[in-house]
């Protein structure tokens, strides 16, 4: 089980872990419904404090994460631009770091460096304040919330259908740079019989031997679930490549009508034009729906890790 530890990468869940934490969710969200069930969950963590450490932009994930922590009732601090922080003196990472863990019971991280939220959390296990870390998105390598949130977003689109198991999900646009696509291919692992696809530009496909296509039109009919993904260019600009034509992977209101009544449209967001917005309040348009399931599905992981869970399920 992972109570206290580090939740750094998408592999150290179990499909025991999912499923519980599918009850966590679905109970935080009954109890959050009253005033009296709003005031119980914010006494549950009163007692901690948590710093969002976020050297890379976010919207979404910053959000939702604050807004987990102030639902369980936790102080907050934040870091969102290291330029105004001893680092631009010359202090190292980790000694910021440390110095952070001095203040805080919890470090919610989110770095464009691939390697860091790992680095962090061996070095921080090595002083006397060894606080745990959450990965919220560690460059082009892992997303670990976001694969729970996009696993409780599938959970309850199919919960009338047999469950995520036996499920089609066809990935399209920038999979290979893409975090929250290689998080999520990992806990779909957990189910029975997952077919995956992958529409992509050939340079930007998935090393592994899943169904692909250079064509959305392709696969749209077979898909249960169709997880748009825009194209992360900034990865581009740092590399000092020239911009490529992404014309073929977009979701229009004319390709979505080869997709099946019942499937869904999910994407992490932010998007640009490969979900055309007048898709938006299609019933199987589910990423408005992702979003707010990630505060929900953050406050149970938070929960969890300081052993309140059963607290929340017994209430």
């Amino acid at each position: 089980m992972i109570r206290h530890q580090d939740i750094l990468l998408a592999n150290q869940f179990d499909r025991e872990f999912l499923d519980h934490l599918y009850d966590i969710t679905n109970k935080v969200r009954t109890i959050a419904k009253t005033n009296s069930g709003s005031l119980y969950l914010k006494k549950l963590l009163s007692d901690k404090r948590v710093m969002l450490y976020f050297s890379q932009p976010s919207t979404r994930t910053f959000m939702s994460f604050l807004n987990a922590c102030q639902i369980l009732g936790m102080s907050h601090s934040s870091i969102r631009d290291t330029t105004t922080s001893s680092e631009i003196k010359g202090e190292s990472k980790l000694d910021s770091l440390r110095t952070l863990s001095s203040y805080v019971d919890l470090i919610i991280m989110r770095t464009p460096d691939a390697e860091f939220a790992e680095e962090s959390a061996s070095f921080l296990k090595k002083t006397r304040r060894p606080v745990p870390i959450i990965n919220a998105g560690s460059g082009s390598k892992e997303h670990p919330t976001q694969a729970l949130l996009d696993i409780y977003t599938l959970q309850r689109s199919f919960k009338n259908t047999g469950g995520i198991s036996g499920k089609t999900i066809l990935f399209c646009g920038d999979l290979s740079r893409g975090r929250t696509v290689k998080s999520l291919i990992k806990l779909l692992e957990k189910y029975d019989s997952v077919k995956i696809i992958q529409c992509a530009p050939d340079e930007l496909q998935l090393a592994r031997g899943f169904k692909s296509s250079n064509r959305l039109e392709e696969y749209l009919h077979e898909a249960d679930a169709v997880y748009m993904t825009r194209i992360q260019d900034e990865y581009d600009k740092v590399k000092g490549e020239t911009q490529r034509s992404y014309e073929g992977f977009k979701l229009t209101k004319d390709n979505i009508k080869l997709m099946k009544p019942n499937s869904i449209i999910m994407h992490p967001l932010p998007r640009r034009d490969e979900i055309s917005s007048d898709i938006d309040d299609d019933p199987r348009a589910m990423y408005w729906r992702q979003c707010r399931n990630g505060m929900w599905t953050r406050v149970a992981l938070i929960a969890y890790l300081f052993e309140r869970d059963e607290d929340i399920l017994k209430y």
